[in-house]
């Protein structure tokens, strides 16, 4: 397995954890943890896609990870 794909499997997975606690109501969408999930996940998948080459995801998880981090600076100025 490349490094690009270890990359990629670990934010994925990421990701994926993130998103099953949440529909779990374990995490709150706003919840630090859950921000902070995403941002880690998007930022690998984002740097697997770019090692990959794989344009269209690099733009799509760079988007993720950029409004992820959005949305924590704003719950912790709340």
């Amino acid at each position: 397995m490349s490094s690009g794909e270890l990359l990629g499997t670990l934010g994925v997975t990421l990701l994926l954890i993130a998103f099953a606690l949440n529909l779990a109501n374990k995490l709150s969408a706003s919840s630090f943890t859950y921000l902070a999930l995403n941002i880690l996940g998007a930022g690998l998948a984002c740097v697997s896609s770019y090692l990959i080459k794989f344009w269209p995801f690099v733009v799509l998880e760079g988007v993720w990870t950029i409004s992820s981090f959005i949305m924590l600076l704003r719950s912790i100025k709340k």
